[in-house]
């Protein structure tokens, strides 16, 4: 199933991540934001459980900020869980 969030304080606009029933990325798509760094936190995570990814970018800052892209995807990612179950 494909999930569509928008994350904030951070330069990316839309992220939609598909998850399939057990929980595990098999896609991540973001608008925005620094297109590199983002292109390969989407291949990092693929194939990735949710739970894994939550445990691994939640807290994650950039520069100043009190959050990341990262740190919104985990956020994201921990809602749609708390929803699944």
């Amino acid at each position: 199933m494909t999930y569509e969030f928008s994350p904030r304080g951070v330069c990316s606009r839309k992220m939609c991540v598909e998850l399939d029933e057990q929980g595990v990325i098999r896609s991540l798509l973001v608008e925005g934001g620094c297109s590199g760094n983002l292109q390969g936190i989407s291949a990092l995570v693929k194939g990735m459980s949710a739970a894994e990814a939550v445990e691994r970018l939640k807290g994650i800052r950039c520069g100043f900020k009190n959050t990341s892209c990262p740190d919104q995807l985990a956020q994201g990612l921990e809602q749609i869980l708390q929803q699944k179950n």
